[in-house]
C-alpha cells in the first residue's frame, strides 16, 4: 500500500480525469484453458477477440523467430514481456481509477516509468472516461476486454495499451487494429453508440512512445478484416453440425448503417 506522500507523488504525473456513467457495462468472467481464452457474458460463453486472432494468423514469423533465438530464449522474452505488460497495465488501471498502487521490484519500476510515459503523452487529450477494463461483447460471436473507453479530443474512443520490446512498424500491428475494431463494433452494437476512433498506445522499456489511430474509412476497413478472421475461426473450430452461422453480408450491412 502507498502512503499519502507516495499517492500524491503518483497522482502528480497526470491530472485526474472525470468519469461519466453514460454507458452501463456488464462484467464478464474470463476463462483460460489450453491456450484458449473465453468470456462468460449474459449466460453465453464466447471466444475472446485475441483467441480468434491468434488462431487465424500466419504463424510463420513467430516460428522463424523462435528458430533464430531458440525455444528457451523465446520463452524467456515472452514471459518477461507478459509480466512487464501486465504490470504496466496495472499502473495505468489504478491511475485511471484514481487509486494508489506501487511495485518496488525492478520490473515494477520499469513498468511504472512506462505507464507514466503513456499518461504524460497519451492520456493528456482524454477529457472523459466511460469505463476502464471494460468487457465488450458481440452477442453470440465474441467478447473481450478493452483498457479504456473515453472521450479523446472530443471523439468517443476505445484505447488499448500495449508494451513492446522495441518500436513497432505499422505493418506489424494488423492484429492490434483488428482487435480495436472488433471492440468498437461490439460497443456500437450493444450500447447503440458511435465509437469514432480506436487508439493503440505503445511504450517500450526505454520509454519510446508510439500512438496508432484508426478512424473513419480505415476503422470500417479493419472491422471488415476482423469479420473475415472471425468467419475463418469458426470454420477452423467447428464441424458443420456445430458451426455458428455468421451472416457476413448482414453484419456488413449493419456496419454501413453506422456511418
Amino acid at each position: 500500500m502507498m502512503d499519502d506522500k507516495d499517492l500524491n507523488e503518483y497522482h502528480s504525473i497526470g491530472k485526474p480525469i472525470p468519469w461519466s456513467n453514460k454507458y452501463t457495462y456488464v462484467t464478464g468472467t474470463r476463462h483460460e484453458e489450453h491456450g484458449t481464452r473465453t468470456y462468460d457474458v449474459n449466460g453465453a460463453r464466447l471466444p475472446s477477440v485475441t483467441t480468434i486472432l491468434g488462431a487465424t494468423k500466419n504463424q510463420q514469423f513467430l516460428k522463424d523467430w523462435k528458430a533464430k533465438v531458440g525455444e528457451a530464449e523465446a520463452d524467456r522474452i515472452k514471459n518477461l514481456s507478459s509480466k512487464r505488460g501486465t504490470s504496466m497495465h496495472k499502473f495505468l488501471e489504478h491511475y485511471v481509477q484514481g487509486t494508489g498502487y506501487d511495485d518496488l521490484t525492478e520490473l515494477g519500476q520499469t513498468a511504472k516509468a512506462m505507464a507514466q510515459k503513456v499518461i504524460d503523452v497519451g492520456l493528456t487529450p482524454v477529457e472523459t472516461i466511460y469505463g476502464s477494463e471494460v468487457t465488450l461483447y458481440y452477442p453470440g460471436l465474441y467478447a473481450g476486454s478493452t483498457d479504456l473507453v473515453c472521450v479523446h479530443n472530443e471523439m468517443d474512443t476505445i484505447v488499448d495499451f500495449k508494451q513492446a520490446n522495441r518500436p513497432k512498424r505499422e505493418d506489424w500491428i494488423d492484429d492490434y487494429k483488428m482487435q480495436i475494431a472488433a471492440y468498437a463494433m461490439a460497443h456500437d452494437y450493444v450500447h447503440k453508440s458511435n465509437i469514432e476512433q480506436g487508439i493503440i498506445m505503445v511504450c517500450t522499456p526505454d520509454l519510446y512512445y508510439q500512438e496508432f489511430t484508426v478512424s473513419g474509412a480505415d476503422l470500417r476497413s479493419w472491422k471488415h478484416k476482423f469479420l473475415k478472421r472471425l468467419d475463418m475461426y469458426h470454420e477452423l473450430k467447428f464441424d458443420e453440425k456445430e458451426a455458428v452461422d455468421i451472416d457476413l453480408p448482414q453484419l456488413e450491412k449493419e456496419m454501413k448503417n453506422e456511418r
